[in-house]
């Protein structure tokens, strides 16, 4: 039987896929159709919400900043939308940069974005500890997303995957697919470099790898700084996985 798709091919957003399929925890796979990351929902079409309604979604996960959910708001009929905004600082680090007459420049939109990252690890832990603890709460079908569902939504991604024992080789993999799926959206001119602009819409394999070296660093490994950050010990992720993985094939 083949394996459902991991991109659902959504009209109204590009980067709406689904975590399911990856080998976790004593080999058993993560459970297609339960949890899935997007970008922004705002533009999905009627038909692309009658997909999702198909599928039993019913709760959605927003870390898009304060202004940017009141900005671009939208409704899924059945789906409990959750607050949790991590607010975005990479583009008010490039207006600093350039109102202190800085050309901003690729590599200083990578040092920008790894800084990001790294802030993820410890500035933004609660509103991670905060997901985990819903995801804790069932198995109902999810989504999480943030504006482009690259970044804020990529680290939290990572963090499901590695929860539940899925190797940091295929969660880097899950994490670059947004590099084949989103399309990013038509930009008027400014004075951002174009260079600079493909930086900002795309992830890297450096980005991420900033936030994990920090947890290395800081806390010595995932297992403490999911135990020590983001209240997610043993018992807790063992629930995760009796949630989110299928049961072992038994012999």
């Amino acid at each position: 039987m083949p394996s459902p798709t991991r991109s659902l091919k959504l009209t109204g957003a590009s980067n709406f896929r689904d975590l399911g399929g990856y080998t976790g925890l004593g080999g058993q796979q993560l459970r297609w159709r339960r949890l899935f990351r997007s970008d922004h929902l705002a533009g999905l079409t009627e038909e692309d919400t009658q997909r999702l309604t198909a599928l039993g979604l019913t709760r959605a996960f927003d870390l898009r900043g304060v202004s940017e959910r009141a900005a671009v708001p939208y409704e899924l009929p059945g789906v409990a939308q959750h607050a949790l905004p991590i607010e975005p600082t990479v583009v008010q680090g490039m207006k600093d940069l350039l109102d202190a007459g800085h050309q901003v420049t690729a590599n200083d939109t990578v040092r920008l974005m790894q800084q990001t990252y790294r802030a993820f690890v410890h500035d933004n832990a609660h509103r991670f500890t905060e997901l985990f603890g819903h995801l804790l709460e069932s198995d109902a079908p999810l989504v999480i997303h943030c504006t482009a569902g690259k970044d804020r939504t990529g680290f939290a991604a990572a963090l499901i995957l590695l929860a539940l024992g899925v190797p940091r080789p295929v969660v880097m993999r899950d994490y670059l697919l947004t590099n084949e799926l989103f399309r990013m959206p038509p930009l008027p001119p400014g004075r951002t470099p174009p260079e600079v602009m493909q930086v900002l819409w795309r992830v890297q394999e450096d980005f991420l790898e900033a936030a994990l070296q920090a947890v290395e660093a800081d806390y010595g490994g995932v297992d403490r700084y999911f135990k020590e950050s983001l209240r997610l010990g043993e018992r807790e992720r063992q629930r995760l996985a009796q949630l989110y993985l299928e049961p072992p094939v038994l012999p």
